[in-house]
Order: C-alpha cells, then sequence, then structure tokens
C-alpha cells in the first residue's frame, strides 16, 4: 500500500473507533451498535479496491478486538473484516467514483448482514453464545437499520477522502493529465498549443522571421 492510503486508512480508522466506542456504543440502542469501523473499512474498499480493502479490514478489525471492553477473543473481529474489506473491495466502482446510491447502499447492507452472521459463527466455533440470548434475527435487522441509517452521512465523506489522497500531487498523473516533462520531451519547449489558431499563428511568426533573415542576407540553417 502506498503510504498516503496507509496515513489516511490509520486515521479514519482511529477515529472512527473513538468515536464508536466513547459515543455510539454509550447510546443503549436496542440490538446492535452502529458499527462505525465496519462502515470506514467500506468506504476505504470501494475506492482501493479488494487487496487494500482486506489489509485495512485486517488492521481495524484487531484494534476493534484490543480496544476496551475487549470482551471476545482478539482476532475474531479482524477475520470478519478483512473478509468484508475484501468483498466489498470486488464491489469497487470505476475510477473509484459513484455512479448512484443504491450500489453502495447495497453493499452497506450486504456487508451489516454478513459481519453479523460471520461474527456470531466465529463465536459459535468457540464457545460464544450472546448472539443465541440476544436473539441473531433481531441482530441482523438492527444491525442494518442503523448501518444504513449512518452510511450516507459516512461513506461518502470517506470515499471522497480517499479519492483526494489518491490524487496527491507527489502521485502519478492519470488519465489525460499531463506533467510538464512530457510536454517538453513531446515539443521540445515544454509547452504545447491548445488550438488551430496558435498553431497558425507560430508558423507564421516563424514565416515572418524566416523572411526577414533572408532579406538582411543572414543564411538560415
Amino acid at each position: 500500500m502506498k503510504f498516503n492510503r496507509i496515513l489516511l486508512s490509520a486515521t479514519l480508522v482511529v477515529v472512527a473507533l473513538v468515536v464508536q466506542v466513547s459515543v455510539l456504543s454509550r447510546l443503549q440502542l436496542p440490538g446492535a451498535v452502529p458499527d462505525l469501523v465496519l462502515l470506514t473499512v467500506l468506504g476505504l474498499a470501494l475506492v482501493y479496491g479488494p487487496v487494500s480493502g482486506s489489509l485495512i479490514g485486517f488492521g481495524a478489525g484487531l484494534l476493534s478486538d484490543l480496544a476496551p471492553p475487549a470482551d471476545h477473543a482478539a482476532g475474531r473481529y479482524a477475520l470478519v473484516l478483512c473478509v468484508i474489506g475484501y468483498l466489498a473491495g470486488l464491489a469497487r466502482p470505476d475510477n473509484g467514483k459513484l455512479k448512484s446510491a443504491s450500489g453502495p447502499m447495497a453493499v452497506v447492507v450486504a456487508a451489516a448482514l454478513g459481519s453479523t452472521l460471520l461474527y456470531a459463527g466465529v463465536g459459535a466455533l468457540v464457545g460464544d453464545t450472546a448472539a443465541r440470548h440476544v436473539g441473531l434475527g433481531f441482530l441482523l435487522f438492527t444491525a442494518a437499520i442503523y448501518d444504513l441509517l449512518l452510511a450516507p452521512f459516512t461513506v461518502p465523506l470517506i470515499m471522497a477522502l480517499a479519492r483526494r489522497a489518491e490524487n496527491d500531487p507527489l502521485a502519478d498523473t492519470s488519465g489525460g493529465a499531463t506533467d510538464v516533462s512530457s510536454g517538453w520531451l513531446s515539443s521540445g519547449t515544454g509547452l504545447r498549443i491548445g488550438s488551430q489558431r496558435g498553431g497558425m499563428l507560430v508558423k507564421a511568426a516563424r514565416t515572418r522571421a524566416s523572411r526577414a533573415g533572408r532579406i538582411k542576407g543572414v543564411k538560415r540553417l
């Protein structure tokens, strides 16, 4: 991963985790807790792709496992978010830009349901039966509703920040953008004439200079 990706992802994940632990988890909402860390991973994965999404998801999940109150085995949520980040990265739109809100919202709902099911499944393997006491169906419903309501205020902002980091001036130029060095190599001056009229003016100036040289008896090479 690029340094700007690592720096931005780490900052957003830490901020999301602090807000989730200190604010969202204290709201005492029925059912699941709004998962701001999950939405952060989704927003970054939709821009960076599956590989970066899985790495970001693993790091974010590991921080969530270690953050107090840590009431489950470390690595459990890291596995969940690693899988979710990879799958969300596969749904990455062209150039990381959204064409409509329906696609990302569907990804949010699928991720909320999938992460809850996967977390409960991993918990069942290690002997954690907390999901059975709360009710898995109620957890799935509330997780999807909370994340869906929170997503319009977080996912587009996170994707915009990620795209801005990708367009850093130190990064490689993309698409039709050209830099000074390419213009210098192609034209020999570092400048390009943007229209046919400009090219005609330059050609006319050279012609007048050539005529003036011949009149003065200077040999043109």
